[in-house]
């Protein structure tokens, strides 16, 4: 697939962009730059290649997570502007 100068005239005039001629040739040989590597990228054999969700081999450290107690329902309540029982008290907010 070709993109010429008349292609990226007809898309600038449809997205009501426009362009100096110096800046058309540009963005018309950038675009058929893209164009050609994606062409490229298309003929190359992937049979054997695994899928993979990062190119570098990325781990996350993470902790051993141990239940443990929680904090108690008064030290969580103590601070709070308002409470009803044990349970904080927020302002309504949908009608």
């Amino acid at each position: 697939m070709a993109i010429t100068k008349e292609t990226v005239e007809y898309v600038t005039h449809l997205a009501r962009i426009e362009l100096e001629p110096k800046e058309l040739e540009k963005l018309s040989r950038q675009l058929q730059g893209i164009v050609e590597f994606i062409d490229k990228l298309s003929g190359l054999n992937i049979k054997d290649v695994l899928p993979m969700s990062h190119a570098l081999p990325i781990n996350n450290v993470l902790r051993d997570d141990f239940p443990r107690e929680s904090l108690p329902v008064q030290k969580a309540l103590l601070n709070a502007p308002a409470k009803e029982g044990s349970f904080f008290v927020v302002p309504k907010i949908i009608e």
